[in-house]
């Protein structure tokens, strides 16, 4: 596990865009697994800017979300779908074919999450997985109590969730409760794992996925056995880290 710390959210953006520029420049035809939320809108606006300003071509590669809220539409407001276009995907040029995005509106959910893993496994898995990281310890949604043997699956989102993302819709009440999400299982076998922690309401959940006992109660935890696996963390978020 490496630890980078930065001084501010914006050299950790920028930071990160430089991995993933040169991890572009060395497999044209990555495969990316992507996050939502506000800790990746940095990147992405850094990942564009050297779309447009250096070239940066994406031509060749194909995306995997993480996860989409179940019972809202590809183009309702707080849909990840919608970020996605609206953040990133609508500003480079990854063919729209190469982007994958659970649907929330899947009439047959089992069916739709054995099918989005198949289409992972087609291309040899992941090369390079975004992740955030929710208060409760969660990576995708995948909460508290989580298999770390799980695969893209419907889970129910635990109520620190549904109320730290009660900031996007009007209330709290109108947070969908279910969402589909990559399996912790899934997340681990992407060949590196890139994790992204801003702000001090992060410091004491950083301390516990990276410092704790791997534990299912903190799915982030598994992240200790990842071979590969790096978290930039901007000051504030590593202010309690000991080691």
């Amino acid at each position: 596990m490496n630890i980078i710390i930065k001084e501010t959210y914006a050299a950790l953006s920028q930071t990160v865009a430089q991995i993933v520029k040169q991890r572009l420049l060395e497999k044209p035809n990555l495969i990316l697994g992507l996050a939502t939320g506000s800790t990746p809108l940095g990147l992405y606006q850094e990942l564009i800017r050297l779309h447009r300003k250096e070239a940066l071509d994406f031509s060749n590669v194909t995306t995997f979300n993480l996860d989409e809220y179940v019972g809202i539409a590809a183009d309702h407001p707080q849909s990840y779908n919608h970020y996605m276009w609206e953040n990133f995907f609508r500003y480079l040029n990854i063919p729209k074919e190469n982007i994958f995005i659970p649907d929330g509106m899947a009439k047959n959910i089992d069916e739709f999450c054995r099918q989005y893993e198949y289409e992972i496994k087609k291309r040899d898995g992941i090369d390079l997985q975004i992740l955030g990281i929710g208060r409760d310890g969660h990576i995708g949604f995948n909460e508290p109590g989580t298999s770390f043997s799980s695969r893209t699956h419907l889970v129910n989102l635990d109520p620190t969730t549904i109320k730290d993302n009660a900031r996007f819709f009007d209330n709290e009440k109108a947070v969908p409760h279910q969402a589909i999400t990559m399996g912790i299982r899934t997340i681990m076998e992407a060949r590196e794992c890139l994790m992204l922690v801003n702000g001090a309401h992060k410091a004491e959940t950083i301390v516990q996925a990276l410092e704790g006992k791997i534990t299912e109660k903190v799915p982030a935890s598994i992240l200790q056995k990842h071979p590969n696996f790096t978290v930039i963390l901007d000051q504030e978020a590593a202010e309690k880290l000991k080691n």
